[in-house]
């Protein structure tokens, strides 16, 4: 496959990769294919590049006519090859943006924006000493948490892949002699032959073990090493490095840069997760620390070469070498190496001890393991002393500085893991519990008690010592499997250390007993004691609702002011806590129930609420954003994201979640991962202290004042055109899933969790996610713009109602509001990002898979009429056409589009024959049909990139 000649806009070193890509893929197909199919690839994606270039209508319906004379195994290969070119695209992109960066910071010493240089620039220009920056991120909590929602459709065994082609088109970039050059594009040609002769879907659909292993390969390629850097330049820019090199290396910063998982933890309507997996991925996780310890520690002795014959060693550093074991006399002198060997014993001791493996691939002496990670590091400090005071400063800033930072931020845990189950479940158990335990001689019936009698009865239960669940009951499976998980996080904190679980995420939180529904199950699984209990040796998980719908939204913040009044809970909040208090904001479920707009406003309005619920109460809010990848579920650039915050809801607070096909996108290698980090603690540095909190409250304040009641207006407006479409407007279901591959999408092998939380197609039980993902697939991407239009189009013809003079002012207000509102910007921004990725024609083509005519042409009328709508007013308020400020995405796009479109083309295509003989009895499916339409909406996914 011959690469296009891409737009001018496209930087010709990118240009250069799509071609040699391209054509290196080309060659594989005609190769292993044979020239019959590479000429039906090759006019196919002709033809699709004439029509994006030219718009012939023509050209479409070649496409279309090419596509339905596809046989047997062709629609799979075309797949195929489409779904590879994309996949080559986004690594070439990548390719591109680290390339531009790196030849900015060439060309101009300015800080890149978003960087953490311009970052603590303003902050001292503001008169932000690094004196305070450090103080502040003492006390921070800036936390990505990987979760097991996976939207990601591409095999591990694929992206190992990519980073191979990645690492082999960055060494072209370097100056080259015509044989190295020959000799990457060989390897170039051979991985590209290996990606397309290694099979693209799974066989079998994705298990929890399966989410763990994925999401710890980016542990190993990206995060022990991009944070531990990203923490040395950011202690550098803090001045904690002297100038002179010779200076001890400064000590590792407070950890306030984490990582968070929910992968074998989160249990919300997942019946694949129980005690046994987070067990599995608590070990799994210990086993990748101590790996990497391990193999660092034995890399250190081994550059560690000192000899106290030419340099002296500290009397601690002698003593620790002394405590080692080593009694080699070739070593006798090199008391560094003999005191790390007595170090990779003791990690070796402790991994075992641990995780019940023997991890070490070097042979190692006894050693008693360490008790906690503090042991550990203060081993490395010795080293590290004894360096500074003997010249060797420059030699711990090697390997050493780095291990102690990772220490200092991984422990023997690697990732905080997270707990989360659905309220109902709680309450289900709770009513078991109380049913069975009774009280005075009385069964409870739980369940029918009303909020008041729930609360009393559950602060009476956490202040009495009897225990609720006994050891003599047999209880339900969703009991004993409650209580079982609980029970193995108390096990788990004992084990690994309390970091490794610390939060209990309520879903679906209503009232105030769904939280402490929670506390009175830590109480009986010993996460917690008794109120009164002296002997109180676990300070238990923190409970974090987790608000997801536009009413939850709304109650959230009286909940909490209710759940920080209670004594029980104030008193937990100071002294297990911190002061502090983490609430959970869902996007995807607000947005589903809301719309868009609705969802965005409702999320800001809670947000500001909540602020004023702790500040009265003198607690620390954290705000766990529970981000997709999708602008419909929250998506988009978290560095825009995170400053469009309301003032003070960052404040150094700040857990978010990377979800599918994005963390892929981010963290595939250290590189790419290490500048996604940076955007993040960039961003929640100049959101915390870039502005005076009462300066930041007054502006916040005025932009409420002049725009809150509009934004109430368009909320109210967008949200009931919303659900008129989505929830009210008859056979709206059946378009839906008749018009998207929303039932292929659920049997896809791409995750562990079910796409519906019933059977049947009910748009009110499908999940968040299957849901936004499949309008992507057909690319109407519903779920990041739908109501928008109408609503600003009422706001400005209500004006309109009054005199042409009020619909002039509604209209810059609108355009005051898009440029100083950085919340109101950020909203139109991403909703013109999903725009530009719409396409009306290629969604006019999947709703002809509708049967019902007048279901089709009423719907996707109606669709294509707000659609039509929403472009108009973002252009009268932008006041130019969509990405006319960004050319270089807008080229991109248009690149992209030709592969993109004909993966589009095949799967309405595919999806037509598979219904057709779904519904003819005495048809025999074609076998081949369902993993090219999955080959599909892998291609479409990665060419869209946040679809998920």
């Amino acid at each position: 496959m011959n690469a296009t000649r891409a737009q001018s806009e496209l930087a010709d070193p990118l240009r250069n990769d799509l071609r040699l890509l391209g054509r290196s893929l080309g060659t594989v197909i005609q190769a292993c294919e044979g020239k019959r199919v590479f000429d039906t690839i090759e006019t196919l994606r002709r033809s699709a590049v004439r029509f994006r270039r030219q718009g012939r209508e023509e050209d479409g319906q070649l496409m279309q006519q090419l596509v339905k004379q596809l046989r047997a195994d062709d629609p799979n290969l075309v797949a195929r090859a489409f779904s590879y070119f994309l996949h080559l695209f986004n690594i070439a992109e990548d390719r591109d943006q680290n390339r531009r960066k790196r030849a900015r910071a060439l060309a101009d010493p300015a800080p890149a924006p978003g960087s953490l240089r311009q970052a603590v620039q303003l902050l001292h220009t503001q008169g932000v000493s690094a004196h305070r920056i450090r103080r502040f991120i003492s006390e921070a909590c800036v936390m990505p948490v990987l979760t097991a929602h996976p939207t990601e459709v591409q095999r591990k065994s694929t992206l190992d892949a990519h980073r191979e082609i990645a690492t082999l088109i960055a060494q072209r970039d370097q100056p080259l002699t015509s044989e190295e050059t020959a000799d990457i594009d060989s390897a170039l040609l051979g991985r590209i032959d290996t990606l397309w002769q290694t099979r693209m879907l799974r066989n079998t659909r994705l298990t929890v073990a399966d989410e763990i292993e994925n999401s710890l390969s980016y542990y190993r390629s990206t995060f022990l090493s991009a944070i531990p850097r990203l923490y040395a330049d950011l202690s550098r820019l803090l001045g904690q490095e002297a100038a002179n090199p010779f200076a001890a290396p400064a000590a590792p910063l407070e950890p306030f840069l984490r990582m968070g998982s929910w992968i074998g933890g989160d249990r919300d309507g997942n019946p694949n997760v129980d005690a046994g997996t987070l067990e599995l991925a608590l070990l799994r996780q210990a086993t990748v620390v101590f790996e990497h310890y391990l193999n660092e520690v034995h890399a250190l002795g081994a550059e560690i070469s000192v000899a106290t014959l030419l340099i002296d060693a500290s009397e601690a550093l002698r003593a620790l070498a002394d405590a080692g074991g080593d009694t080699s006399p070739h070593r006798r002198d090199e008391p560094y190496r003999r005191a790390l060997i007595g170090i990779y014993a003791r990690l070796a001791a402790t991994a075992r001890a641990l995780t019940g493996r023997e991890l070490a691939l070097r042979a190692a002496l006894p050693a008693e393991p360490y008790p906690h990670p503090q042991a550990f590091a203060q081993d490395l400090a010795t080293i590290a002393e004894s360096l500074a005071r003997h010249h060797g400063a420059p030699i711990a800033r090697l390997r050493l500085a780095g291990l102690q930072q990772a220490v200092e931020v991984f422990g023997f845990h690697l990732a905080t893991l997270d707990l989360r189950q659905s309220s109902d479940v709680h309450e289900r158990v709770l009513t078991e519990l109380f049913a069975r335990a009774g009280q005075d001689g009385q069964a409870i019936a739980y369940d029918q008690l009303d909020e008041a009698a729930r609360v009393q009865l559950l602060r009476n239960e956490l202040a009495t010592a009897r225990p609720l669940a006994s050891p003599w009951i047999s209880y339900s499976e969703d009991t004993t499997r409650e209580l079982a998980v609980l029970r193995a996080a108390a096990a788990a904190r004992a084990r690994y250390g309390r970091a490794a679980v610390r939060q209990a995420i309520v879903s679906h939180t209503e009232t105030l007993s769904d939280l402490l529904e929670v506390l009175v199950l830590q109480k009986e699984t010993g996460l917690i004691a008794p109120a009164g209990v002296a002997a109180q040796h676990e300070d238990g998980l923190m409970v974090v609702p987790l608000f997801e719908t536009i009413p939850d939204l709304e109650r959230g913040p009286g909940i909490m002011a209710a759940w920080l009044d209670l004594p029980e809970v104030r008193e937990r909040v100071r002294l297990a806590q911190d002061e502090s208090q983490e609430v959970m904001l869902g996007y995807s479920d607000s947005n589903k129930d809301g719309g868009y707009l609705t969802s965005n406003w409702s999320l800001y309005r809670a947000e500001r609420e909540l602020v004023d619920v702790f500040r009265a109460r003198h607690v620390k809010l954290r705000l766990f954003h529970g981000r997709g990848g999708s602008v419909g579920r929250g998506g988009g650039s978290s560095f825009d994201a995170i400053l469009a915050q309301p003032p003070g809801t960052v404040a150094g607070q700040l857990r978010l979640t990377e979800q599918g096909e994005v963390i892929q996108t981010k963290y595939k290698d250290a590189e790419i991962g290490r500048s996604h980090l940076e955007l993040l603690v960039s961003a929640v540095l100049e959101a915390s202290l870039a502005q005076q909190p009462a300066a930041a409250r007054q502006a916040e304040d005025a932009h409420m004042a002049h725009h809150g009641q509009t934004m109430d207006f368009l909320s109210a407006s967008a949200q009931t055109g919303y659900r008129k479409l989505v929830y009210d407007t008859p056979g709206f279901a059946d378009y839906f899933f008749a018009a998207t591959p929303i039932n292929e999408i659920a049997g896809l092998n791409i995750g562990s969790r079910p796409a519906s939380r019933k059977q049947g197609q009910k748009i009110d039980d499908l999940r968040a996610i299957p849901w936004g993902f499949s309008w992507a697939q057909c690319r109407l991407m519903l779920t990041g713009w739908y109501g928008m239009g109408s609503a600003l189009q009422a706001y400005l013809e209500e004006g309109a109602a009054g005199a042409p003079r009020a619909k002039r002012a509604r209209l810059a207000q609108l355009r005051e509001m898009a440029q100083d509102w950085p919340a109101f910007r950020t909203l139109l921004s991403n909703m013109e990002m999903v725009l530009a990725k719409s396409d009306l024609a290629i969604a006019s083509r999947y709703a002809m898979l509708v049967p019902q005519r007048g279901v089709r042409e009423r719907i996707f009328g109606a669709i294509s009429s707000e659609h039509a709508r929403t472009l108009a007013m973002l252009k009268l308020i932008n006041q130019r056409d969509l990405l006319a400020d960004n050319p270089a995405l807008a080229a991109s796009l248009r690149e992209r589009f030709a592969y993109i479109d004909p993966l589009n083309y095949l799967q309405i295509d595919l999806l037509r024959r598979h219904r057709a003989s779904q519904r003819r009895s005495d048809a025999k499916p074609d076998p081949r049909i369902t993993p090219a339409i999955h080959l599909t909406i892998n291609g479409i996914a990665a060419g869209l990139r946040n679809s998920g």
